[in-house]
């Protein structure tokens, strides 16, 4: 197969290196525009462009992939397919008719469920016993085409945002490949999306992290998780902003006012919510590192009343 990569994060890497591995020729790797970080405003490649590089593959960047010029540029390689993971940009009909195989997605959630951006962090946030991996023939709408292959993944007690991203993206690494093989013999079968049940998700922004003590401890346990590492769950104490990376769900209801830190010392730091109390295990205050509500509280005096506020 003569393939053309389309993706830009971390999350492609995989993907990319397993199609690598299995002998197909990856004739071009088409990522976004590099950006500039820090305070030097230096170009930072994107994961799926360094890559590429490593592997000899051309790298090509276009600020819009639907512009004629880019259209035209992708015709010039002859490509049987594209493949496409987290790359970042809506592709034109024109690009989706362009392969012999046309243009194939890896998505990270059992489609119809969770189109849109950050089907992973959803996920954990939503407390959703399982979610997967889609592959899917791609259409003009936005991630509705026929699936392919999916598999399906056990969100673990612990899984945060980080370690899901991590395990699905191998798992979607190896969908693909089986997604080409099936293709390319003549055995793939293209399962059309039920419409009905589908939903959408939206992308995360830092204030989602926002902690709202109304809702339940089981409701907040599972925001400091699916927002770990990024953006992360956050109150406010003395004025400042505390990020909350691990914490437990205690099913003593509690009397007190939500937010109310109910206790806070040795070691024991419980926080009432709308609905049972939540432990927090480690956290980070603004300006400090991150660590145990151990650590922090032998050199943070909390006393048992305070009450935390929505930064």
């Amino acid at each position: 197969m003569r393939v053309i990569f389309m993706g830009t994060p971390d999350f492609s890497v995989g993907t990319l290196e397993e199609i690598i591995k299995a002998g197909h020729e990856v004739v071009l790797v088409v990522s976004q525009p590099d950006k500039a970080v820090g305070r030097s405003k230096a170009l930072k490649y994107t994961p799926v462009k360094e890559c590429a590089l490593a592997h000899g593959i051309e790298v090509y960047q276009p600020e819009r992939v639907r512009d004629s010029a880019c259209i035209e540029y992708l015709k010039s390689f002859h490509a049987d397919i594209m493949i496409v993971v987290a790359f970042g940009q809506i592709i034109p009909k024109a690009v989706l008719d362009m392969p012999k195989y046309g243009c194939v997605n890896v998505h990270a959630s059992l489609l119809p469920k969770y189109r849109g951006a950050a089907p992973i962090q959803w996920a954990v946030i939503n407390g959703d016993p399982y979610t997967g991996v889609s592959t899917q023939r791609m259409d003009e709408g936005v991630d509705t085409g026929d699936i392919i292959l999916e598999e399906k993944v056990e969100i673990r007690p612990d899984e945060t945002g980080g370690s899901l991203f991590d395990r699905l993206a191998e798992v979607g690494a190896k969908l693909c490949v089986k997604t080409i093989e099936a293709i390319e013999n003549g055995t793939a079968v293209y399962t059309p999306q039920d419409n009905s049940k589908a939903t959408h998700t939206a992308k995360i922004h830092k204030e989602l992290g926002s902690i709202e003590w109304k809702k339940s401890a089981k409701e907040i346990e599972c925001l400091i998780r699916g927002l770990n590492p990024w953006p992360s769950a956050y109150t406010r104490l003395d004025g400042k902003t505390l990020k909350i990376w691990r914490a437990n769900v205690l099913p003593d209801e509690g009397k007190a006012t939500p937010g109310c830190i109910i206790k806070a010392e040795k070691g024991s730091f419980l926080v009432q919510t709308g609905n049972g109390v939540l432990e927090l295990l480690e956290v980070q205050l603004e300006g400090k590192k991150r660590m145990t509500t151990e650590a922090f509280l032998n050199g943070y005096t909390v006393e048992a009343g305070t009450y935390f506020t929505r930064g």
